[in-house]
C-alpha cells in the first residue's frame, strides 16, 4: 500500500491534529461588573528567550502584561520530567504558577522524525547531551540521517500549550502540529532549534528562511496559541 503523504500546513488555518480547550463556564448576572482597567499579568514559562519573544509576539493583540520568568529572580527551574509534551507542559504551567502565585503559559514542543521512530520528540533540546546547543542538536539529526533518500525524512514539530491558574490549577490545552521535512543541510538563520532543517514542503522554504510573520501563521506554535486564546480572553481578560 503507497505510504500515505504526511499533511502539511498552510495559510489556510487547515488544522493538522487534534486541539483541546477546556474552558469553564462563567455566569453572567444582569448587572454589568465595573470595568478594571489595570492590565492583568501573564507570566511564559520558559527560560528560552527566542521562544519567549515568540510566545510574546503571539499573544501581543491581548490588553495583557507579558512577563517571563527573567521578570521573577525567585523563579526555581522546573525539571521536564514528563515522556510527552502534555506531561512536560504540565508540569511547567502548574509548577511556575504556584511558585509565582501568577497565570502561567507554558508549552513543550519538539521535532519528531518518522525515519527516527519519533525522536528527538520530547528531547529535542537536549538530543545531542544535556548541555547541547542548538549546532549540537542540528548536527546530531543530519548524522542520523546520513544516507536516508528525501522520501524518508519526513517530519513534524509538535506543541502542547498549557494554561494554569495562580493556584496551579490547569485552564485550558491546546495541541498542534506542522508537518514538512527534513533537509540535508542547513538553510536560513532566522527561527532557533531545528527550523533551519525544517522545510515546509508547499513553501520550499525552510523556517529559517522564512519571515516570523509567515510563521506566524503556520507553525505548531502558533496554531496552538491561536486554540487557546479563548481560554485566556475567558479567565485572564474577562476576570
Amino acid at each position: 500500500m503507497p505510504r500515505r503523504p504526511a499533511r502539511s500546513c498552510d495559510l489556510l488555518g487547515r488544522q493538522v491534529f487534534r486541539a483541546r480547550i477546556l474552558v469553564d463556564v462563567v455566569s453572567q448576572t444582569k448587572e454589568s461588573p465595573r470595568r478594571n482597567t489595570t492590565l492583568a499579568d501573564l507570566v511564559l514559562g520558559t527560560n528560552n528567550r527566542k521562544k519567549g519573544i515568540e510566545l510574546a509576539e503571539l499573544a501581543a493583540s491581548l490588553p495583557i502584561e507579558i512577563k517571563t520568568l527573567a521578570d521573577f529572580a525567585d523563579a526555581s527551574e522546573v525539571a521536564e520530567t514528563g515522556d510527552t509534551f502534555a506531561a512536560n507542559a504540565a508540569l511547567k504551567a502548574t509548577q511556575y504558577a504556584r511558585q509565582l502565585g501568577q497565570w502561567v503559559l507554558a508549552d513543550d514542543s519538539g521535532l519528531c522524525v518518522d525515519a527516527l521512530g519519533g525522536r528527538p520528540g520530547v528531547y529535542s533540546a537536549r538530543y545531542a547531551g544535556p548541555s547541547a546547543t542548538d549546532e549540537d542538536n542540528n548536527n546530531r539529526l543530519l548524522a542520523d540521517l546520513a544516507g536516508m533518500a528525501v522520501e524518508q525524512r519526513s517530519a513534524h514539530y509538535v506543541c502542547h500549550a498549557t494554561l494554569a491558574d495562580p493556584s496551579g490549577s490547569i485552564r485550558g490545552e491546546a495541541e498542534e502540529e506542522c508537518h514538512g521535512r527534513i533537509l540535508f543541510a542547513r538553510q536560513g538563520i532566522g527561527g532557533f532549534g531545528y527550523d533551519p532543517l525544517f522545510e515546509i514542503i508547499e513553501y520550499h522554504r525552510t523556517f529559517g528562511e522564512l519571515s516570523p510573520e509567515v510563521k506566524s501563521c503556520l507553525s505548531h506554535r502558533a496554531r496552538a496559541m491561536r486554540k487557546l486564546l479563548p481560554a485566556i480572553k475567558a479567565f485572564i481578560v474577562s476576570g
